[in-house]
């Protein structure tokens, strides 16, 4: 990633930020409408997987910048998933849900720059994890 896309990335996750809570209520209600068949991935309360996904989500945007720290906890994430029957294609549903939801939440805000920017964060974290989650398979 650019520093430019980084930077991007960071200053519009600070806006949504805010209303955190919300745009991951949003995230899994827009994901479980594109792809119904994910949703028995999900066991525990979404509630708490909301929060999860953007605490995971704030760690990532803030290591954009030294993403070799994080690297390990992504694939170890991306390990995990594996176990509980997350598919390649799975990935691409949830870019479409995160991209949505941000879009959703960054109203005008939202750019054709800000949308390239989490599109290669996104490539990078969910190439990572899918890499793990292969290895982990093949183990």
């Amino acid at each position: 990633m650019t520093p430019s896309q980084i930077e991007s990335v960071k200053a519009s996750f600070a806006l949504v930020s805010p209303i955190a809570d919300q745009a991951g209520a949003m995230f899994y209600a827009r994901l479980f409408e594109i792809d119904p068949s994910v949703r028995p991935l999900f066991k525990h309360d979404i509630a708490e997987q909301s929060r999860k996904l953007m605490q995971m989500l704030a760690v990532a945007v803030n290591s954009l910048d030294n993403l070799d720290a994080i690297v390990p906890a992504v694939r170890a994430l991306g390990a995990r998933h594996a176990g509980y029957g997350v598919r390649d294609r799975d990935y691409e549903t949830v870019a479409q849900a995160l991209l949505w939801t941000l879009r959703q939440g960054l109203g005008e805000a939202w750019t054709d720059e800000v949308e390239s920017s989490w599109t290669a964060a996104y490539a990078i974290l969910a190439g990572t994890m899918k890499t793990a989650a292969r290895e982990a398979a093949a183990a």
